[in-house]
């Protein structure tokens, strides 16, 4: 599922051998990070990533979502809505000074889910792809 998640975001997405051999398991080994199934009607249609972070510089931590997925066929049911304000309260548990994620560009539909449930645009991210290495 979590490979559908990435192809929908990318549909060139190939995960690499480090992203087979300990994607999941650095997640289920971070004790502060948490992954959860979405059921609905005894099927798993989603999961959603979320835990909280310490500051870089100064002694407050945040939460963050890192991945939000519903399948396809199971959006616009109000799945994604009901799960995200689960999550929320459980990182507000941490008292964290904010929660934050991340939407990848051109996605209205998830943009839209957020700024519904009160998330603002703080930044724009710009990223830089590593270069190729020629090989030989």
């Amino acid at each position: 599922m979590a490979e559908q998640h990435f192809r929908g975001l990318n549909p060139e997405f190939t995960p690499a051998s480090d992203w087979r051999a300990s994607y999941f398991e650095n997640i289920l080994g971070n004790r502060d990070c948490s992954l959860r199934w979405i059921v609905s009607s005894g099927q798993r249609v989603g999961f959603v990533l979320y835990g909280v972070e310490e500051h870089r510089f100064l002694p407050r931590k945040s939460g963050a979502i890192y991945e939000l997925y519903i399948v396809p066929e199971q959006r616009r049911k109000g799945i994604a809505r009901a799960c995200v304000e689960m999550v929320i309260t459980e990182l507000q548990k941490s008292s964290p000074s904010k929660i934050q994620l991340e939407v990848g560009e051109g996605n209205r539909a998830a943009a839209a889910l957020w700024k519904s449930l009160g998330f603002q645009k703080a930044s724009e991210r710009l990223v830089l792809a590593a270069r190729q290495r020629a090989t030989e």
